[in-house]
């Protein structure tokens, strides 16, 4: 009978003081007012001349964290800090169920948002904030890609390269693991040795040295900037960019702490003026089992990362992510590739087809996912130690597309990402019939660029007009932004003149479901701040 006690009296005392993880969302921020009024306190000068070439707001998710906050958390017995979050004014902390429950007693806490779903006694209520003629240039840049020319080559990265646009002066981050010997390896030495690594950090361990576990950033940070001109060749897809690498992941475990060093770090590139994020890595299922995200979670505005990919968006940067590997598996694409602010991209074979690997969409909320593929298996690498090789996954299709949206997005700087974003879709082979392993397709970065140089020289298209794809339509059409708009109202009349469907749409979340509709012609007429644009659409 003791025993039988003593051990009820154990499993009490480890349920009481079981560790558990959260976001602790604070009510306010300090100097506000002031810190929008002198940016360059709370941003760098080239973050700031982004956001004004894309008329991007500087407001209060670019104020930083209440340092005191967070200082009176970590001097709570049981409670540890992990990450911090301007853009969600939360961090991430870890302690038992009861300590984190008794953090709303403080003033400062408005919430608390358990990993853990079932501890979130209702559920959590995000605010609610209305947001959201070509003369071919001489080839003058042939490079001899060695291993790597396949996978540049099937989108035409090559193509912008002969354009002399292969990434400089655009700002490349990198999100990934570990990036050993990045300081030393020949693949990287023009990049060091020009001062195009502009900065490292580890938001896991807390410090400069970006080493971490692995080495599948090196691999994947190789297919974008690396350069290799000897015995061996090898050519990345953006070889003359700038880069940050900001090591996300801590290899050895799976913990939602890693979505929030995530956001963290997408917080830090926006404000040292980064255009595209990388980020080959994906979120689903955690050694903690309740901290799994499901299918309906993925819906791409409730997971940690998907929030943070979201906000990133509307700062301005481009994220291009991973589908992830779980096409045997879970299926569907992890986050933050569910995010709707995010160019979500799948893995081809060299002669691209689909490879059953790659995760495949659509979304809970029907979106269409991944965006788009590039060669994920058999793709050329460069190792840590200098070496070419070949691996598979998604990891590295996405950096192939990433360093290629550099090198296209280098051409029309002052183009938005929503508008980038669409036109790369609107430029790939399966456009008019996305299918839920490919979405879009394969880009074709040379039709893309064409198309490009006309959006930058025909103001009125920038400026006035709305686009819709695809058309015909199936179940669900796309809206294209003008540039200075984030939101309109979509209505939906049959050829008799009576409306059948009204919704309000924005930039980020801009799909129309007309599912419920009967096969036929319709005009969808689109309003926004006095620019009204109608579209004839055949329902298929």
């Amino acid at each position: 009978m003791k025993k039988l006690l003593l051990l009820g009296a154990l499993l009490v005392a480890t349920v009481a003081t079981a560790q558990e993880d959260a976001l602790a969302f604070f009510a306010d921020k300090e100097n506000v007012a002031a810190s929008i009024a002198n940016p360059i306190s709370i941003l760098t000068q080239e973050a700031i001349d982004r956001k004004a070439l894309h008329n991007i707001a500087i407001d209060a998710l670019d104020v930083p964290v209440n340092e005191a906050y967070i200082t009176q958390l970590k001097n709570i017995s049981g409670i540890t800090v992990h990450a911090k979050s301007k853009w969600l004014n939360a961090v991430y902390v870890r302690g038992s169920q009861s300590a984190i429950e008794n953090l709303t007693n403080l003033a400062f806490v408005t919430e608390v948002e358990f990993a853990d779903k079932s501890l979130n006694r209702t559920p959590f209520q995000r605010p609610t904030e209305d947001k959201f003629k070509i003369e071919k240039q001489e080839s003058r840049i042939v490079y001899d890609y060695g291993a790597a020319r396949n996978q540049a080559e099937q989108i035409a990265a090559d193509f912008l390269h002969e354009q002399d646009f292969t990434g400089e002066d655009m700002i490349i981050a990198v999100l990934d693991s570990g990036f050993p010997n990045v300081m030393t390896n020949p693949a990287f030495s023009d990049i060091v040795s020009e001062g195009r690594l502009l900065g490292t950090y580890d938001f896991a361990e807390r410090q400069t040295n970006v080493d971490g576990t692995g080495s599948h950033g090196a691999q994947t940070f190789s297919d974008i900037g690396a350069f290799l001109d000897g015995a061996e060749k090898f050519v990345g897809t953006a070889p003359d960019a700038s880069f940050y690498l900001f090591r996300t992941e801590f290899a050895p475990t799976e913990n939602p702490v890693e979505e929030a060093w995530w956001v963290e770090a997408l917080e830090r590139a926006d404000s040292l003026g980064v255009d595209v994020v990388n980020t080959s890595l994906g979120y689903q299922d955690y050694d903690n089992p309740s901290y799994d995200h499901t299918y309906e979670d993925l819906d791409g505005e409730t997971t940690i990362a998907a929030r943070g990919g979201n906000l990133a968006f509307q700062k301005g940067m481009l994220l291009v992510t991973s589908a992830g590997n779980d096409g045997n598996g879970f299926t569907f694409v992890a986050t933050p590739g569910d995010s709707k602010g995010i160019l979500t991209v799948g893995a081809v074979d060299a002669g691209g087809d689909y490879v059953d690997f790659s995760s495949i969409g659509p979304t809970v909320d029907g979106r269409i996912k991944p965006d788009v593929m590039a060669q994920g298996r058999d793709a050329a690498v460069v190792d840590r130690d200098g070496n070419v090789t070949f691996n598979s996954g998604t990891s590295f299709s996405s950096p192939i597309m990433a360093g290629a949206i550099a090198c296209l997005w280098q051409s029309r700087q002052e183009v938005k990402n929503n508008r980038l974003m669409d036109l790369i879709r609107q430029n790939s082979h399966l456009f008019n019939n996305p299918t839920n392993e490919m979405g879009y397709g394969i880009p074709d970065f040379e039709e893309a660029y064409h198309a490009l140089q006309v959006l930058g020289t025909e103001d009125q298209m920038l400026k006035e007009t709305f686009a819709i794809y695809p058309n015909p339509v199936t179940d669900v059409f796309n809206v294209s932004f003008p540039q200075q708009l984030e939101r309109a109202v979509v209505i939906i009349y049959d050829v008799l003149g009576k409306k059948v469907l009204e919704k309000e749409i924005s930039a980020v979340d801009n799909k129309v479901n007309i599912s419920e509709l009967s096969g036929g012609v319709y005009i969808a007429s689109i309003a926004a701040e006095g620019v009204i644009n109608n579209f004839k659409i055949l329902k298929k």
